[in-house]
């Protein structure tokens, strides 16, 4: 029987990442490293954390050379206690549970595109985050067919790391794993300032026996709405998923966004938008990935191109030797 690690070994988890970015002809350049540390406390508890490490190159115009900037920030520092096989108890700051991209496709190492979708503000309360308590878990199973939920409660912030708005909400989303399929609607109530609601929908498909995946999203707030649809098919039938071209994996996102009324808290664009982004991210041996992407956006405060390319290089290990078992 093989030795195995203890399952209460901390691990260190993440990705460091080269960006660059040229909108309207002017081109940044950022550094990113993200650690991750996932740190088990027995069987029923678990400690998480997600940072963000940046450096940020701009050009100043008229040839004035570059201005430079540094970010340091947590996306969450959470503890996680598993009460149940159906309930778990979060309490921290965590990520707000709206929508799909917030929570799952926002780390480099996973995200196909290097910018968030345009509704990303909706629902997400400024900061992504939340700082107070969450209930989450999987309220029934079966083979057909899964249902998840979270509800959460998030007092208001103003600290330079756990910033949050005071608001709450929650998500319920049911997968059919036969179709591979899922559907899952959000809402989200701001409780400060002038309240107001958002609510959204996602459907997430995955076809057996091809590598193609399509992802949708539609958010509605109080000021504005939008939707976003991507897809992207990794071309491994092609040779195999170690050929030349088969770590190729064209992208492409349709999204809009409409403003129902002037408002900057939701970090949308000012008017309507429409934007197409088309890309090509290329798997490197030893978790690295090439990104690359041309996007083209139309709008009536103009119109505008955007290339963006970056490498991306996905890393994990154990904090520390754990006790073997």
């Amino acid at each position: 029987m093989p030795v195995l690690a203890a399952q209460d070994t901390p691990l260190l988890s993440g990705g460091l990442g080269f960006l660059t970015d040229t909108n309207g002809g002017t081109t940044s350049y950022q550094t990113i490293a993200v650690p991750v540390l996932e740190a088990p406390i027995g069987q029923h508890l678990l400690v998480e954390s997600r940072a963000n490490v940046l450096e940020t190159f701009s050009p100043k115009g008229n040839g004035q050379g570059y201005s430079h900037s540094g970010f340091l920030g947590l996306s969450y520092l959470q503890a996680d206690y598993i009460a149940t096989p159906h309930l778990t108890v979060v309490g921290g700051y965590f990520l707000t549970p709206f929508g799909t991209y917030n929570e799952r496709l926002s780390p480099i190492w996973i995200s196909n595109l290097q910018d968030a979708p345009l509704i990303y503000g909706i629902g997400t309360m400024g900061s992504g985050s939340g700082t107070g308590g969450m209930l989450r878990g999987n309220a029934h199973s079966t083979e057909t067919v899964s249902i998840s939920y979270a509800a959460y409660f998030s007092a208001g912030s103003t600290n330079k790391q756990f910033q949050s708005s005071r608001s709450t909400g929650g998500q319920i989303y049911a997968y059919f794993p036969k179709v591979r399929l899922e559907i899952g609607t959000s809402y989200g109530r701001t409780l400060e300032g002038t309240e107001s609601n958002s609510f959204g929908v996602h459907l997430w498909w995955e076809p057996a026996g091809i590598p193609l995946k399509i992802r949708s999203e539609y958010a509605h707030g109080a000021h504005s709405q939008g939707y976003w649809i991507e897809t992207d098919y990794r071309l491994s039938q092609i040779h195999g998923a170690d050929s030349l071209i088969g770590r190729l994996e064209p992208i492409f996102r349709l999204q809009q966004t409409f403003r129902n009324s002037p408002d900057a808290s939701d970090f949308l664009p000012s008017a309507d938008t429409q934007r197409s982004d088309f890309g090509l991210d290329y798997y490197l041996p030893h978790e690295v990935r090439v990104n690359t992407s041309y996007s083209r956006q139309f709008s009536s405060t103009g119109n505008v191109n955007v290339w963006e390319t970056g490498v991306v290089y996905r890393f994990l290990f154990p904090a520390w030797k754990g006790k073997l078992r």
